[in-house]
């Protein structure tokens, strides 16, 4: 309890930006003023808070004002993609002290961790900061994964990536604590904290990467399933009448709505006249983007094959909403800022069309405050949040 009570008044401080005073958070929290007094203590003297000044708010003595100390902790967050391995370092607040992206290397699991290891190295060395003041790392890894056992199982993306013990391996090279945690679930993970959400909040977050995936939000929390593995939408059916997929069935997400499935049916149409089919990672985002580009000068051609992937995904997205009834959808991931102008043009009126709550309400569709980084970003504030952010899991007694 008591460390939860602690996790309540620090978040209270972040939340507020400019500060609180001690009657302030007491308020904001419930708790009393006796415990607030003594945890604040603790947060002066643990070195994560500071005194601000006072401040005269009425009568009665002035009020001192608690800020969080924003460089008294940091997490690195690190982002797996088959394509790009993004790092970033984040300080306590959540924003970003630095960053390094390096392409993924083409080679069996363990180089490319020891390849992590070396640019987490990199990142912390360039940037100055003690080590020791490092809380862990965060690892966004796409799924699935055995969360407890610190596993990568299978990845369809991540080819030779079978029961990769990743945090083990990562731990051991880099000395720091290491999170693992499923791409989506970290990016909303990272929304949240980006947007000081509250309480309330509900949403899908839709992740837009080599591969298509999804998480929830409920209540102001990321929900992570189960088995942590939420959001592996890749074989919902988008259009019966596309493409075959590897699981047998026709129009799955994951031939139809992935940055290398619009690609194919750009060459389809016709937007490349040359070098039809290609497939590896780097040169499908190439063409994606220039894909993109095209579109967005004015490309006929190229405007309805990503105009009819927002269809598509309007398709998974109304699915998604429909079945977990939130507030809101959020796009983000690598390609989301390549494809905002299109789908936020196309989607949200599609969406309200198939939306089975449409007589009660909108659904608002809205593109990640945090950019193309937000796997890694979310993975840092995974390693944040357990420093920080109050979970009513965390009360609940073992039998």
């Amino acid at each position: 309890m008591g460390d939860f009570n602690q996790s309540v008044v620090l978040e209270a401080i972040r939340q507020s930006g400019e500060g609180s005073s001690r009657i302030e958070l007491a308020a904001a929290t419930g708790l009393s003023a006796q415990t607030v007094t003594n945890i604040t203590r603790r947060l002066l003297d643990e070195g994560l808070i500071r005194e601000a000044g006072r401040t005269i708010n009425g009568p009665g003595k002035p009020r001192v004002t608690l800020r969080l100390i924003a460089d008294s902790r940091f997490a690195v967050g690190v982002h797996l993609d088959p394509a790009i391995m993004t790092f970033v370092l984040l300080d306590l607040s959540g924003a970003v002290a630095a960053r390094i992206s390096v392409r993924t290397p083409a080679v069996d699991p363990r180089q490319i961790i020891q390849a992590m290891a070396a640019t987490i190295d990199t990142l912390i060395t360039r940037s100055g900061i003690d080590r020791t003041s490092i809380a862990g790392v965060g690892v966004a890894a796409p799924g699935p994964l055995d969360v407890e056992k610190g596993t990568v199982i299978d990845p369809p993306k991540l080819l030779g990536w079978n029961r990769v013990p990743l945090r083990e391996v990562l731990a051991e090279a880099t000395g720091l604590p290491v999170v693992l945690e499923k791409d989506t679930t970290a990016a909303a993970v990272g929304e949240l904290w980006m947007r000081r959400a509250s309480a309330d909040d509900s949403f899908v977050f839709v992740y837009l990467g080599t591969g298509i995936g999804a998480s929830l939000v409920r209540d102001g929390e990321a929900i992570p399933g189960s088995t942590r593995n939420i959001g592996e939408v890749g074989h919902l059916i988008v259009d019966p009448d596309g493409p075959r997929c590897t699981c047998g069935s026709r129009g799955c997400v994951e031939v139809v709505c992935t940055p290398q499935a619009i690609v194919a049916q750009a060459e389809r149409a016709g937007v490349f006249r040359h070098d039809q089919g290609v497939t590896d990672v780097e040169a499908v985002e190439a063409r994606f983007t220039q894909l993109c580009e095209r579109a967005a000068e004015g490309d006929a051609v190229a405007d309805g094959v990503l105009r009819q992937a927002a269809v598509h995904m309007s398709v998974l997205t109304a699915a998604l909403t429909n079945m977990l009834d939130v507030d809101r959808v959020v796009f983000g991931g690598p390609f989301w800022s390549r494809l905002a102008e299109v789908y936020l043009r196309e989607i949200p009126d599609l969406l309200e069309r198939a939306s089975a709550t449409r007589a009660l309400r909108s659904l608002p569709v809205d593109g990640t405050v945090v950019g193309d980084d937000v796997g890694a970003v979310g993975a840092g504030c995974v390693v944040l949040d357990s420093v920080l952010s109050p979970r009513a899991s965390a009360l609940l007694l073992e039998h």
